[in-house]
């Protein structure tokens, strides 16, 4: 293995045969002391672990441990025999790992080769933090992603599943293949199937030619099914015999295709209870849930906001062109008290904002929002009710035919229109305007046999059907002096239909 570890000389005695071990192990490594300009150390090796020998608690230790934060360098400490409260130097210093001496040069070394290579997993992966709870997760994506059986990856909203989705498709031997993301949440019955499993032409309205499905796309790569708890049964049937065949028919087909896919499904709640209220198939659950991972939040892991902040400050002063001078320390105790209902992904939002909005000084508590600053952020996500499932359910089904009939109204209102049309006559541009018409409006159009100022609609060559379908409603209303209700009478369409129209056409 090749890296770069940088070592203090507080402890001759164990710094210097660790130093030969490092470097025999491959490592390139650099020493420094206490009398060296500690910043200029730093940048001039770039190390990716620093190790402290000893006198942790003295100055020179804090700052170069507030060096190391800056530039993310894992750390390790080699802690005196004896020290009744190593989490206070843990802390402190943000300790990635520690050791009590007396330890061997090959302990050492073994605890600098784990902390590069979870460092380099993280830069590969994207999932950051030093936590026991994120070490578990990369760990077994680093197991699981060789292989191909399903993975159900859970947790709450914004905890990044589908960037544990794509870390494992990366370091899988399928990195070559296509991955592709489908929200289950995000598309009605009849859309999804279609979506996932593609359709023949003309298998349903619409269909006017073979359409290939998410499956067929990811032949040979990986399917990440999101928000899958929000599948509809009658898609969960035809998913389960996918996973178990590794075949299927398109929507109207007759021909079975074959796929070799591997399949990775997240939810932002518990498969079980979906499960036991008989929302979900108990069998596709165990088919799904082969292998397993859950991201906790991000209130369950606050050592990990710092490693977060920071990284974010990078990404987003370098993206908007911002200089940032960092956060002050009750700032970040402030980010690390709060309970973050929205997890990495509000995290990530905020220090955006910060970057763009606080430019040219250190952030310090009263740049901080005030639902943060005073605790008051406590919307954690929680089950909906089956009572309230039932009316969302109501509400969207009178949305919908709302729509449609919105549609049919639309289709009344052109056809009138189209045959208003054939029996009009077209004004000469070069006449006179109708009385009461500005110069330069529109041209109105009437039927030849009806006198010159009797106007029905707007008409000239040239416009388009939105432009015709404008000019009849301002004829109408011009026509009942503003009067809504009578003015959707003689167009034929519903009150509610005429006021979106004029906010669309701006009357």
């Amino acid at each position: 293995m090749t890296g770069r570890v940088l070592i203090t000389m507080d402890d001759l005695e164990v710094g210097v045969p660790v130093n030969a071990a490092l470097e025999a192990a491959g490592l390139t490594t650099a020493m420094v002391s206490a009398f060296d300009d500690l910043r200029s150390a730093v940048r001039r090796s770039d190390p990716e672990v620093l190790v402290f020998t000893g006198g942790l608690h003295e100055q020179p230790a804090r700052e170069l441990g507030a060096l190391a934060r800056e530039r993310d360098v894992s750390t390790l400490g080699l802690l005196e025999p004896g020290v009744r409260d190593p989490g206070r130097a843990v802390h402190a210093l943000g300790l990635a790992a520690w050791l009590t001496k007396p330890v061997t040069p090959a302990e050492v070394v073994s605890a600098v080769q784990r902390l590069i290579e979870r460092r380099r997993l993280q830069e590969r992966t994207g999932i950051l933090g030093d936590s026991p709870a994120i070490h578990e997760v990369i760990v077994k994506i680093e197991q699981m992603a060789p292989v191909s059986s399903t993975v159900l990856v859970e947790g709450e909203s914004g905890t990044g599943k589908e960037l544990v989705a794509q870390a494992m498709h990366s370091l899988s031997p399928r990195r070559e293949r296509p991955f592709i993301a489908v929200n289950c949440a995000a598309l009605p019955e009849t859309l999804l199937e279609s979506e996932l499993f593609g359709h023949e032409k003309g298998s349903f309205t619409g269909a006017a030619e073979r359409r290939l499905g998410r499956f067929e796309l990811a032949n040979g790569g990986t399917l990440f099914l999101d928000e899958v708890g929000e599948m509809p049964v009658s898609v969960q049937v035809k998913l389960l015999r996918v996973l178990e065949t590794r075949s299927f028919f398109r929507v109207g087909g007759t021909q079975p295709i074959h796929v070799d896919v591997r399949v990775i499904a997240a939810t932002n709640r518990p498969l079980k209870e979906t499960v036991a209220a008989g929302q979900f198939r108990e069998d596709l659950y165990f088919r799904l849930n082969v292998l397993s991972i859950y991201l906790p939040p991000l209130r369950e892991r606050p050592s990990d906001i710092p490693i977060l902040v920071r990284r974010f400050v990078r990404e987003l002063s370098r993206m908007h062109g911002r200089e940032f001078h960092g956060i002050s320390a009750e700032a970040m105790e402030m980010l690390i008290g709060a309970p973050w209902p929205g997890n990495v992904r509000q995290l990530r939002n905020l220090i955006e904002s910060m970057v763009v909005l606080s430019p040219g000084h250190e952030i310090g508590p009263s740049d901080i929002p005030p639902e943060i600053r005073d605790g008051r952020m406590r919307f954690l996500p929680a089950p909906v009710p089956e009572s309230r499932r039932e009316i969302a359910g109501q509400e969207l089904e009178f949305i919908f035919r709302s729509l449609v009939e919105l549609k049919m109204q639309i289709e009344e209102l052109r056809r009138r229109l189209d045959d208003g049309a054939a029996s009009m006559e077209v004004i000469d541009l070069g006449r006179t305007p109708a009385r009461g018409v500005p110069a330069g409006a529109p041209v109105y159009a009437v039927p030849a046999d009806s006198p010159e100022d009797e106007r029905s609609v707007l008409y000239r060559p040239g416009m388009t059907m939105a432009e015709v379908e404008r000019s009849a409603i301002a004829a109408a209303l011009e026509e009942t002096r503003g009067n809504r209700r009578r003015a959707a009478e003689q167009l034929g369409i519903g009150e509610r239909t005429l006021y979106r129209k004029i906010k669309e056409y701006a009357l």
